[in-house]
């Protein structure tokens, strides 16, 4: 049975991510979507030479709606990432602009009765993720989104270098929103088999935090925009999801004790989300996470006003 993804928006990001699912043939089938139909049709071209020169075929379709009603999965990854460029490196910036977006997409979606798994890259991804689920009706546990688990690869990233092991072998999690208010939950981080806590000051912790949260601004301040490593979560994300690995990751997903998407770890498979990880975090942790949600459910509630007032 052939595998279908569906991305839309092919910006920095979904164009990324696109190719590197491509390269290794992780769908059969690519339906592609962007308003602007002159750069998709270059993408097109572009992937179809590229894989002269690696192992996989690929089926692509562009910009059409249809074709996303048996895909297993569908990546939103528009955006408008000139918006990022503001003083408080805020990723709220963008919200209205995907804001706006997101009923129309859903709507399409709806309409053509997608009923696979949704994953939401677009930015501020939670509250993104929340209008999706909003909108859509679909299942909570079949709308996804990215979340900390770019955060996550870079706060293991900071610790590996500090300690000078793979960041592959730092275990832990950064959680809350995908932006200023998420933290590292450093009860939960271990390296060579011990509680990081116990290796290093607080202060310490809190300048490896900071790395952690600032990483992402130095790559967009670097080049105006980021794709590598969100692309690569991305398609973590999804490879999770069209295999059935029941993996355990850090990503979006609605948090039941807080009524809000956010990012807390949880198991994936192709379901979407099969089982919510339950950490036993400190007083102190659980105060951030609970500041977090309520600034995301804010956002989310603005955001559902707005809308209501531009129909």
């Amino acid at each position: 049975m052939a595998r279908k993804v569906g991305i839309i928006g092919m910006g920095h990001v979904g164009s990324t991510v696109a190719h590197g699912l491509m390269v290794q043939g992780a769908f059969d089938d690519y339906v592609l979507i962007d308003i602007d139909e002159r750069k998709l049709q270059a993408d097109s071209i572009d992937f179809q030479d590229s894989a002269m020169n690696t192992l996989y075929h690929a089926n692509i379709v562009l910009n059409d709606y249809e074709a996303l009603a048996d895909a297993d999965v569908v990546i939103s990854a528009l955006g408008k990432i000139a918006l990022q460029d503001n003083p408080d490196a805020d990723r709220f910036a963008e919200l209205p602009f995907t804001a706006a977006q997101v009923p129309q997409v859903a709507k399409e979606l709806v309409r053509v009765g997608f009923d696979g798994v949704l994953l939401v890259i677009s930015n501020p991804v939670d509250v993104v993720t929340s209008l999706y689920q909003h909108y859509t009706g679909l299942p909570k546990e079949r709308v996804i989104g990215t979340g900390t688990l770019l955060d996550t690869a870079r706060m293991k990233r900071a610790v590996g270098q500090h300690f000078q092991v793979n960041p592959r072998s730092v275990y832990g999690y950064n959680l809350g929103e995908h932006g200023n208010s998420q933290f590292t939950a450093w009860s939960q981080v271990r390296i060579k088999g011990q509680a990081i806590a116990d290796l290093v000051p607080a202060s310490f912790l809190e300048a490896l935090a900071t790395e952690s949260i600032q990483g992402g601004h130095r790559v967009f301040y670097g080049k105006k925009y980021t794709n590598y490593g969100i692309a690569s979560a991305a398609i973590r994300l999804a490879l999770a999801v069209v295999s059935d690995s029941h993996e355990e990751l850090p990503v979006s997903v609605y948090y039941q004790p807080h009524d809000t998407y956010l990012s807390y770890p949880a198991i994936v498979g192709r379901k979407g989300i099969i089982e919510q990880v339950q950490l036993n975090l400190t007083e102190e942790e659980e105060e951030k996470l609970a500041a977090s949600a309520n600034y995301i459910k804010t956002k989310f509630a603005e955001s559902l006003k707005e809308n209501r007032r531009d129909q």
